[in-house]
């Protein structure tokens, strides 16, 4: 998982005096609440008219629960927006030390934590799979000198090792040329924030506060007042300059690290990709907030008055936890996939990934035999505003081989602006490898303790369409996922016509060419199709 980039280049560039003005056209309106599900001709933002949807379309019917596997940082499944619809094992008895229904896993009562040691601990940073495999190779090549006696086998390693020694050296670069100018404002921050509450005499230093301070006070008090204003004037608050600092502080200390390993916490040989006796049963982990986040926006309970209200109204969350503060590791996610896929889940949520993957041949078989199932996948396309046609980014729905997985949606983000801001900044795209785009900026939802939070991503976005499937899957259970994904793509908002900022230029391009299908899903359209399908087969 990744700090939100787009939020890091339009800190850097405020601090930095870079002109760019991509990243300077955001509205300081606020998103309204629950916009992702809204509808654009009758609230003004272009959720996905789930609302609309039910009102004109469901209500009244009935549906089938559909179990949705979200493979993620853990879960708080005691939420008061959630604990209704997390899923229970019923053929495990909690807590006898027993693998009752014979699946391999002990006590796995609402899912499974692949990252847990079999004491109960939980690996919670992780490096970047780069750092791993770098540091790997560098074992070995590192000092070769004769390229020729190579076997052909070693020849395509040592190239790896040249390309993954640049991507690296790259990386920490990046980091060094950035990193600690961000962590040493936020320190300057703090101090600053401690001088003049002490000063002040209040907890929190508000604007109010700030006007009191004249020319006449001691210079270190003028000093800590100007980093205050400093961070106004750029729209930066407390949270997004912590946001960024735990970011790099993070990277220097695990994600580039040649030297951490976390994997002993666990204990299981973890290029034995075969396998699967690892993890416990804790699905929340040390930090759920973002799996917490994102089974809110698919399963937020719809008929209490708290909080949200989730896409899905009936539907059961199975909480897989695979994806630590770092890289998640490809062995975990195969893993993660056939535990989904054998324990019933009909959609899987993947809002991770990354752009080395070592062990991509466990991971295409997992989706393979999820596809044999019949199981949906559904991806965050990525927050790095590249175009992953040409971009490596993983898991993908291509295949080592080269044919792609039929169970496949890639999701990219929109915003709840209007155009030209319409597309996520932060967002990945691409014409053949990205399918649709979804809301995923500004997105209130839950998070652990009980508590709700904006968030933005595309890790935000695919939960929507997951969320959307489960929908459709529960309405209409005759309908298999290629024609849930089907309608999902057909019944998307086509807006050919809108020129939008392309993430990562600027420049203004046709919407429709950063996706396959040119569209923003939509529940209003894809329950309308589903409707007018199943009035198709039930004449034939």
């Amino acid at each position: 998982m990744k700090l939100n980039k787009f939020l890091l280049i339009v800190f850097l560039c405020s601090f930095l005096r870079v002109s760019n003005a991509q990243y300077l056209e955001l509205s300081p309106d606020k998103a309204p609440l629950n916009w992702f599900n809204l509808d654009y001709l009758e609230n003004g933002v272009r959720g996905i008219s789930t609302e609309r949807a039910y009102r004109d379309f469901l209500n009244g019917k009935t549906s089938k629960s559909v179990l949705v596997a979200i493979i993620d940082s853990g879960i708080d499944i005691n939420h008061e927006d959630l604990k209704d619809n997390i899923w229970v094992n019923a053929k495990e008895i909690p807590d006898n030390g027993v693998d009752d229904d014979n699946n391999g896993y002990i006590d796995d009562i609402n899912g499974w934590d692949f990252l847990g040691g079999k004491d109960g601990t939980d690996v919670s940073r992780e490096t970047m799979e780069v750092t791993r495999e770098y540091a790997r190779l560098k074992k070995i090549y590192q000092y070769i000198q004769d390229i020729a006696s190579l076997s052909p086998a070693m020849n395509v390693e040592y190239e790896l090792y040249k390309k993954y020694k640049a991507r690296y050296e790259a990386k920490v670069k990046e980091l060094q040329e950035q990193g600690p100018f961000v962590i040493k404002l936020y320190e300057k921050y703090i101090d600053s924030k401690l001088i003049l509450s002490t000063y002040l005499k209040v907890k929190d230093v508000s604007k109010e506060d700030l006007a009191k301070i004249t020319s006449k006070e001691p210079e270190d008090i003028r000093k800590a007042k100007r980093v205050f204003e400093l961070l106004e004037q750029i729209g930066q608050d407390e949270e997004k300059l912590k946001e960024a600092y735990e970011y790099y502080d993070a990277q220097f200390k695990f994600g580039i690290n040649l030297s951490f390993n976390p994997r002993t916490i666990v204990g299981d040989d973890v290029d034995n990709i075969n396998d699967r006796d690892y993890g416990n049963n804790e699905v929340k982990g040390p930090d759920a907030r973002h799996g917490t986040h994102v089974a809110g926006i698919v399963a937020a309970n719809r008929t209490n008055a708290l909080g949200i209200a989730g896409v899905a109204s009936n539907v059961r969350i199975m909480a897989i936890r695979a994806v630590p503060e770092g890289d998640e590791r490809d062995k975990d996610v195969a893993n993660a996939i056939k535990y989904a896929v054998d324990n019933g889940a009909k959609i899987i949520n993947m809002s991770f990934g990354k752009s080395v993957s070592p062990q991509k041949q466990a991971v295409d078989e997992a989706v393979k035999y999820a596809q044999s199932k019949g199981v949906l996948l559904i991806h965050a396309a990525g927050n790095e505003n590249e175009n992953i046609d040409i971009s490596d980014n993983y898991p993908s729905k291509k295949f080592a081989d080269g044919k792609q997985a039929e169970n496949w949606l890639e999701v990219g983000a929109t915003s709840w602006m209007q155009p030209p801001s319409a597309v996520a900044e932060f967002s990945n795209y691409g014409h053949k490898t990205v399918d649709v785009f979804a809301p995923g900026v500004d997105l209130k939802s839950t998070v652990v303790g009980s508590q709700y939070e904006d968030l933005s991503g595309t890790s935000m976005a695919a939960p929507v369409v997951t969320g959307l499937a489960a929908l459709l899957m529960s309405y209409y259970p005759d309908f298999d996922f290629k024609k849930i994904k089907q309608i999902i793509l057909n019944s998307s908002i086509k807006l050919s016509k809108l020129k939008v900022s392309q993430p990562g230029t600027g420049e203004l391009v046709d919407f429709s060419l950063l996706s396959s299908s040119g569209g923003i899903v939509n529940a209003y359209e894809a329950v309308k199709m589903a409707e007018e399908e199943l009035k198709f087969w039930t004449k034939k």
